[in-house]
């Protein structure tokens, strides 16, 4: 197996015994800069037009690696738009790997982005269908750039954004239910595989000052990928500096010396948040999906203030499972944190039971088990469903 990531992540993808190589750097140079954006409407159109001007470096970086490793296959993360139009136009068997939700737009969920309510009755479905009438054409503005590249390819055009993410004959989606909701209408391309499990650090022992804490902990993280989000630490330690755990917080790229911590807080840039999650009573985060499904497969509830991205349909899915607590950006203040971690603590039973389910769906064994299949089944052809059907 041959892994082509960003630079930062190749030593450890080396050290794990995979043959690695560096992405080309154009596409690390076009920074996600979502954060800029007043609205959700306005973060997701940000958001595809930052894969939109990825896509034509990936086509080259991804025609080269085939050139160079020869593959029976591609997997590839669905965000690359132009890798995925290489990978179908090279005759090779090939998936997609969606390690964040997967933006359905069937009838039985409202339209993805938002972060809203499941419907429960007509205002709420009429509501629905506006939205899917009205929202998804917004996003076709990044389009044509990317159908020329296609045309160019010799492959088919698409109609919507949403159809980018699934025009492979094989989709890997890293979730399952409760957090995907329940869908009468997927695409017979997709498998719901549930959440990877695997970590390089779950070895590791235990740094000492984390070992020296015996309070329950709470930790406390944002994203890797900035976006503005460092009030969501200053407030949490403010929120919970009175309260009977130990805040352990994670600062990604913001200075820990920037902030005001109180004698129950420790903040360090990055610890392994497996190393963490076995004595956490609850995770206070942005809501990645990495951290979000990592926090729930260990049982731990989660209080989730979302920012931008995904992290509005994560925090609502969270939320409608009971497994953990949601309170919007805007709304942010220390009281009213403090009273969202309380309530996420009481949700443990809750958290468990998605772990559960979530395992349930098979994880990265049954992840391998598709891929395998492409090499030997009817999978190596083309799609059964054309992408406009997604």
């Amino acid at each position: 197996m041959v892994v082509y990531a960003e630079e930062a992540g190749l030593e450890t993808l080396r050290r794990q015994g995979f043959e690695a190589d560096a992405i080309h750097p154009a596409i690390e140079r076009r920074e996600d800069d979502t954060w800029k954006a007043r609205t959700p409407i306005g973060a997701l159109r940000r958001s595809v037009a930052m894969y939109s001007d990825r896509a034509r470096y990936e086509v080259t970086d991804l025609q080269e690696a085939v050139r160079k490793w020869q593959p029976d296959a591609i997997a590839l993360d669905n965000n690359c738009w132009g890798a995925a139009a290489a990978a179908q136009a090279s005759g090779l068997p090939w998936a997609q790997i969606a390690t964040f939700l997967l933006p359905l737009t069937t009838r039985d969920a409202p339209p993805f982005g938002l972060g809203l309510k499941p419907p429960t009755n007509w205002v709420g479905r009429l509501r629905d269908d506006i939205l899917r009438q009205s929202a998804v054409p917004l996003f076709d503005i990044s389009l044509p750039p990317i159908n020329k590249l296609r045309r160019g390819l010799g492959i088919p055009r698409v109609k919507h954004v949403p159809d980018l993410y699934m025009t492979a004959p094989l989709i890997l989606s890293y979730t399952a239910e409760p957090l995907e909701y329940p869908r009468t209408q997927l695409p017979a391309s997709v498998r719901m595989v549930g959440p990877s499990s695997w970590d390089p650090a779950a070895d590791e022992a235990e740094p000492e000052w984390l070992a020296a804490i015996e309070r329950p902990i709470v930790l406390v993280t944002v994203s890797t990928v900035f976006q503005d989000d460092a009030k969501l630490i200053q407030t949490a330690l403010d929120a919970l500096a009175d309260e009977p755990y130990d805040v352990v917080v994670t600062t990604a790229s913001t200075d820990p010396d920037t902030f005001r911590a109180p004698p129950n807080a420790h903040l360090h840039r990055f610890v392994p948040h497996s190393l963490v999650l076995r004595r956490s009573v609850c995770v206070v985060s942005h809501g990645g999906m990495g951290i979000t499904q990592k926090s729930l497969l260990a049982g731990v509830p989660v209080c989730i203030v979302p920012f931008g991205r995904d992290q509005l349909e994560v925090a609502r899915r969270v939320q409608i499972a009971g497994a953990g607590t949601r309170l919007p950006a805007g709304r942010l203040n220390a009281r009213r944190l403090r009273d969202a971690v309380r309530e996420a603590v009481t949700k443990k039973a809750a958290a468990e039971e998605v772990a559960t389910r979530l395992r349930s769906a098979g994880g990265a064994d049954r992840a391998a088990t598709e891929l395998e299949g492409l090499l030997v089944g009817p999978m190596a052809g083309r799609a059964d469903i054309s992408p406009s059907d997604h």
